[in-house]
């Protein structure tokens, strides 16, 4: 599987939201090069920081559409519940010895395309409405900026 490219038609149209998927495909691509380097250290390293951002980015969509009342937030978290289970299954398949990277950046690479072009196109009109209203009403938007502050530093 050759490096990934971001495609505009990826972008939901929240740069926050827009810019972490960004820095996900990144990584996955910074996976390819450790894997194609045979580093099994850096693979592993990788792998660790995927699954952390990647968890850490559903945590804080998952806050944007509760705040804004998206009305299938529920469903939406369970599809991350579940896809969190299948990635972490993958760690522990890593860490036991077995080479899952290829299988794992594959899987990675679909699943996320799909979901930002299904699940993530679905909420974010209802997400950014909420934003500019908020923004509008709190002049800076503070609540963004510490629900940012809290999950990214």
């Amino acid at each position: 599987m050759a490096l990934l490219v971001w495609q505009d038609d990826l972008n939901i149209g929240i740069d926050v939201i827009d810019n972490q998927h960004r820095r996900i495909v990144e990584m996955l691509n910074h996976l390819h090069v450790a894997q194609q380097g045979l580093q099994r250290l850096a693979v592993a390293e990788v792998i660790d920081e995927l699954v952390d951002y990647t968890m850490s980015h559903f945590a804080f969509e998952e806050e944007l559409m509760e705040e804004a009342g998206y009305p299938f937030c529920a469903a939406h978290k369970r599809v991350h519940e579940i896809f969190g289970k299948r990635v972490s299954d993958y760690r522990l398949r890593f860490q036991a010895g077995e080479d899952v990277t290829d299988e794992l950046r594959t899987m990675l690479s679909r699943w996320l395309f799909n979901h930002i072009r299904g699940d993530d196109q679905a909420y974010a009109e209802t997400v950014k409405q909420h934003l500019n209203q908020f923004t509008r009403e709190h002049q800076g938007g503070s609540w963004l900026g510490r629900t940012l502050k809290r999950f990214f530093g």
